[in-house]
């Protein structure tokens, strides 16, 4: 008995029944109706039982008809699901995608996101440039960029992502070691850690009601990476200027403490640049999309 054959009897034996009708049969496979009582004749052939009872008025199941055919259409909805699925991979959409990102805020807030989106897009690639070198423009090098901002960009078409607030963190047993900071102007006597600047020194923005100060603090550790002053803030180096998004873990562990939260330091905007609006459903569009919904929380 050729397995093939069988499967194709099966199946056109299923349709005959659940139509009722060779000649309806026929038509739902792109078969002639002499075609399908062929294959029924050669089905019960091979069986050696007889299925159908034919009479020119109405087509009945015999006993053992009766109990063959569940086992068809079980087949019948298997290739059914095989078919479905092949022609929902044909309509996914597919393609690559370029998008640059800064290295903290991209390893921090956008790897997450984009792991979603790939295991959600089988068929899209994407190429992560993570760097920090400043751009205003996105360049021919990416179809995304993500940057980060005090104003929105000059270059038209963006998006606007999620909001980024800068605070004071350290760990508990830095503070446990020194008097309770209750107001900024008491800094100046801690261990800053700060990013790379001209001096060691810098001035810190402090915001609350209608108060507004710029505290010059003096800074014992710099790094231009914030995972490196976190880093050092969580080994009770000192307290470290950090974006929040760097602190939401080790704060949510209670592995350090965020000071003064009731007053406002700098407040950045993270935008995601674009080239002329793509096509709906696109790729490029598609992870647009994508970072929107996860990191535009306004």
């Amino acid at each position: 008995m050729e397995n093939g054959a069988n499967l194709t009897a099966m199946l056109v034996f299923a349709r005959v029944v659940e139509l009722q009708s060779f000649s309806e049969a026929a038509r739902a496979l792109g078969l002639s109706k002499s075609h399908v009582s062929r294959e029924i004749a050669r089905l019960e052939l091979r069986l050696g039982i007889r299925l159908l009872q034919r009479t020119t008025r109405r087509l009945a199941l015999t006993e053992l008809g009766q109990a063959y055919y569940p086992y068809c259409v079980r087949m019948l909805a298997e290739v059914q699901r095989a078919e479905a699925f092949v022609q929902q991979v044909h309509q996914q959409p597919a393609g690559h995608v370029r998008l640059q990102a800064p290295v903290t805020f991209g390893c921090q807030c956008i790897v997450p996101v984009l792991n979603r989106f790939l295991r959600r897009h089988l068929h899209i690639n994407v190429d992560l440039d993570l760097t920090d070198r400043s751009h205003d423009r996105l360049d021919d090098q990416a179809d995304l960029a993500i940057v980060i901002r005090s104003r929105s960009p000059q270059q038209g078409n963006f998006r606007v992502l999620s909001e980024i607030e800068w605070g004071l963190y350290a760990a508990p047993a830095y503070l446990a070691q020194r008097p309770a900071i209750t107001h900024p102007e008491m800094l100046p006597r801690h261990d800053l850690l700060m990013f790379h600047g001209p001096a060691h020194t810098a001035a810190l923005p402090f915001r609350r009601d209608k108060q507004r100060l710029a505290l010059d603090v003096r800074s014992r550790f710099r790094a231009n990476n914030s995972m490196a002053l976190l880093n050092a803030a969580l080994a009770g180096s000192g307290i470290a200027y950090l974006p929040s998004y760097m602190a939401q873990e080790a704060m949510a562990r209670g592995d350090i403490q965020q000071l003064l939260p009731e007053w406002q330091m700098d407040r950045l905007q993270s935008y995601l640049l674009l080239h002329d609006t793509p096509e709906p459903a696109s790729p490029v569009t598609l992870l647009c999309d994508a970072l929107v919904a996860a990191l535009n929380t306004g």
